[in-house]
Parts: structure tokens; C-alpha cells; sequence
């Protein structure tokens, strides 16, 4: 497998070297695998730390900035950031106001944020914390106990972000953030495996001429393994997966999300299908963002995230923002 890299062990050091050069808005700490908004922390401001393995970008440091996270922590390739890497994060961001932890539902995740918010507890730091787990397609998996958290993070991370940019304190961020992580329902479809870089080699087999349906972010197993649909046949089995746990009865915010080998070409095309069904469900759409933000490596295939909205978590929504992978309004 042909890898546009050194060797695996620099691959994260090497992008975090790379990220720091393209983006001077953003502090970049190679060593302690921190990244930063440069004028953080902002005072009067809650801010917001995510983190996870690399692989998943622009998750989550190409969400970092105005409008969305005040730090992400980029652990080994799909692999948790430690404890120190979040605490020394958190302390470096707070203004006084307090630090929101965003937590995907993986084992590693959940126990190093645990951890991570304890040390900074004990240097004086206010943490609250929210548990992402959006994913419908198995309840536990290999990396989890309970639902896997997948797409519903960008949209937990931009809402709550922009909450916090407005001022809201420290309470009601987290239940801003816990009501769109309640509100949000996912689904991913791997057309492909997942090569790193350490093994250089397809992680799981799928046979040519077939697909896995629920997959997820990491490679993990899905629902089960199919001949290959169309991308009308995917869209049909994912989006009705959704919205029959769902059930959204206002209108909802879509992700038709790539997990990092599919183009766009191939995106706009699965979401007009995505928004047929949707349109023969009934169900209104507020805003759709079509895109490669929350993959896997060169994972072919893509995934669905809605979010059921109200008027606030829409207009916090349409809130400026203003990070690498995601901008507007400013």
C-alpha cells in the first residue's frame, strides 16, 4: 500500500508540523499534541476541548477556532489522547469560566477524559462534560459499551461553540451540547476497508463487490455485510435506519459526511438520494453540509447524521464559525 508519509511513527508529529505552517491562527504544540486557538484563553469565555486518534480529520483540530473548539487533543492514530495531553489543554484555555470536555463514546476516550478532567480539577479548573454516542447501527461494539460516537460530534462541537462565543455560561453549554447529541442520529456505510499506517495493509477484509452497513468510524463492524447497492438502495437503508429511532416531528440539520476516500462527485450524488427520502418521510430539512469531516483514514464509503432542531439550536447553527475545515459568517 502506497502511503504519502515518512515512516508511521512521525505521521501525526509530521501533520501537526504541517498544520502549524498552514494555519498561523491556530498554536500548535508538535511535542504535547495540543493544538490551540492562538488567542485563547478568551476571557469571560467557556472553552470547549475535544480530542480522539488522528486519522479522523479534520476531526477535531481542524475544528478549532472561533465559533467552535478553544483546543483539540490528536492522540496516535486511532488511538485516545492521554489524560496529561487534556488536562494541560484545559488549563491552558480557561479563562475562569469553565472547560467543556466533548467525549466520544470509545472506551480509551471516556476513561483518559475522566481521568483528564480530575487533574484539572485539581489545578483549580471547573470541567463539565458531555458523552457523544450518535450512532444507531449496533448498540456495543468492539470499542464501546453503548452507542458509538460518530458524526453528531461536529454538530455537538459548532453549536455548543457558538453558545460559548456568545457567552452563555458553563451549565448551559453542557446542556446545549447534551440536547444535540440527544437530538442526532447516525449511520455510516463502508464501501472499503481502512489502511494505517503502521500496518500498511487493509485492516479488515471486504471483498471486492461488497459493503458493510453500520460501520464504524475505526473499521469496527457494522449491522451486516451485503453485495454492493446502489447509492439509492444505501440511502434507503441508512437514512430509514435514523429516523426510525429518531422520529424527528420538527425540521432536522443533515451531515452526509465522506469517510475519507469517497469524492464529492459521489457525496452530492448519495445526497440527493438522502434528501429523496427524507422528502417521502415527511421530514423537513433546516440546512445540509456535504463533506469529509468526521473519516476514517482512506476509508472508502460515507455516513448520514441528522439532528433535530428548534429555533435556537438553529440559530446557534448559523453562528459564525471559523476553523479549517469548517467557515462562514465572519
Amino acid at each position: 500500500m502506497r502511503m504519502l508519509i515518512n515512516v508511521p511513527e512521525t505521521v501525526v508529529a509530521d501533520a501537526l508540523r504541517g498544520m502549524a505552517a498552514a494555519h498561523p491562527e491556530l498554536t500548535v504544540d508538535v511535542d504535547n499534541r495540543v493544538v490551540m486557538r492562538r488567542d485563547a484563553p478568551v476571557a469571560g469565555k467557556v472553552a470547549l476541548v475535544s480530542g480522539g486518534g488522528s486519522g479522523h480529520e479534520p476531526l477535531h483540530a481542524g475544528f478549532v477556532g472561533p465559533g467552535m473548539l478553544s483546543a483539540a487533543c490528536p492522540g496516535e492514530v486511532f488511538t485516545s489522547p492521554v489524560p496529561d495531553q487534556m488536562a494541560r489543554a484545559a488549563a491552558a484555555v480557561d479563562s475562569g469560566a469553565g472547560v467543556l470536555f466533548v467525549v466520544k463514546n470509545y472506551t480509551g476516550d471516556v476513561l483518559n477524559f475522566e481521568m483528564a478532567a480530575e487533574l484539572a480539577e485539581d489545578e483549580g479548573v471547573q470541567v463539565a462534560k458531555v458523552l457523544v454516542n450518535d450512532d444507531v447501527a449496533v448498540t456495543d461494539s468492539l470499542f464501546t459499551a453503548g452507542r458509538r460516537g460518530t458524526g453528531a460530534t461536529l454538530f455537538v462541537e459548532k453549536i455548543a461553540g457558538a453558545a460559548a462565543d456568545e457567552g452563555a455560561p458553563l451549565e448551559r453549554v453542557e446542556a446545549i451540547a447534551r440536547q444535540v447529541n440527544e437530538a442526532s442520529r447516525s449511520f455510516g456505510v463502508a464501501l472499503s476497508s481502512v489502511t494505517t499506517p503502521a500496518k500498511g495493509s487493509p485492516t479488515f477484509d471486504l471483498p471486492s463487490g461488497e459493503l458493510e452497513l453500520g460501520i464504524g468510524i475505526h473499521g469496527e463492524p457494522g449491522r451486516e455485510r451485503r453485495p454492493m447497492m446502489t447509492s439509492r438502495e444505501i440511502a434507503d437503508f441508512a437514512v430509514h435506519a435514523v429516523l426510525d429511532d429518531l422520529q424527528p416531528t420538527s425540521p432536522v440539520l443533515v451531515l452526509v459526511n465522506g469517510m475519507g476516500a469517497t469524492p464529492l462527485l459521489e457525496l452530492y450524488g448519495f445526497n440527493a438520494e438522502v434528501q429523496r427520502v427524507l422528502s417521502e418521510r415527511h421530514v423537513s430539512v433546516a440546512r445540509t453540509l456535504v463533506g469529509n469531516y468526521v473519516t476514517s483514514l482512506d476509508m472508502a464509503g460515507c455516513s448520514v447524521t441528522l439532528c433535530q432542531l428548534d429555533e435556537e439550536l438553529l440559530r446557534l447553527w448559523d453562528a459564525p464559525v471559523e476553523t479549517p475545515a469548517l467557515r462562514w459568517g465572519r
